[in-house]
């Protein structure tokens, strides 16, 4: 990827940055998040029926959501590598009425506890960026490796093409490398790290969130399906 900065973090840090916002984190994703989740599922499209997995899940505001559209004879499934997350999910998808339809799993997207071909749909918002430069392609193939043949990912992150000259996400980025606990993502090529990983690109989309963060939706289909 051209002009991609290589990041390398402990992955710890993010594990352990989360599980302390895990207290709050419940108030920032259901004010700061609700566009974007409300965007990206409708991007998505989830059948009644589908089995989906939801990969960095929070506090489960999207599983709820997710729970509803795949109806009676759907499924859902979601990791997240913090347990204190874990666990606020599971006390939302309670108080919902909807915890008997999702399964939840305290995991690494790099190593994600599902056999192959599970899916019809995975759905990953603000996680990708999370993730070491290293690492990207690891969860991309991964995901392909859990996705239905004629599975879909949707992928929703920060973009850093064409905003390359944008002060704020310079500072940002900086603030991230220097202060990582501060700012656990940071700006990456989106649609260029799914395709790199030879994923057919089926549409994207892209908005501002709070004027100064570029957010892209990106739409793929697994390799061997086109």
């Amino acid at each position: 990827m051209a002009n991609e900065r290589k990041i390398l973090r402990v992955g710890g840090e993010i594990k352990e940055t989360y599980a302390k916002l895990s207290r709050i984190y419940a108030t920032l994703e259901g004010r700061f998040e609700k566009k974007l989740r409300k965007r990206g599922l409708k991007f998505l499209d989830v059948q009644e029926g589908d089995i989906v997995l939801e990969i960095g899940f929070g506090t489960g505001f999207t599983l709820v959501e997710l729970a509803k559209a795949v109806g009676k004879t759907g499924k859902v499934y979601g990791a997240d590598v913090t347990p204190e997350m874990v666990q606020s999910a599971e006390n939302r998808l309670v108080k919902e009425g909807v915890v008997t339809k999702v399964r939840l799993a305290e995991a690494d997207a790099r190593n994600l506890p599902y056999k192959d071909n599970m899916f019809d749909a995975v759905y990953m918002a603000g996680v990708l960026e999370l993730f070491d430069t290293p690492d990207i392609p690891k969860v991309l193939t991964e995901i392909k490796r859990v996705l239905k043949p004629d599975g879909r990912l949707e992928v929703v992150s920060i973009e850093k093409e064409n905003h390359e000259n944008s002060r704020f996400l310079r500072f940002y980025e900086w603030v991230h490398i220097k202060l990582p606990r501060y700012a656990s993502c940071r700006p990456i090529y989106v649609e260029d790290s799914i395709r790199d990983e030879g994923y057919n690109i089926l549409r994207t989309d892209e908005i501002m969130l709070g004027r100064v963060f570029p957010m892209k939706f990106v739409i793929a289909k697994p390799p061997a399906f086109k």
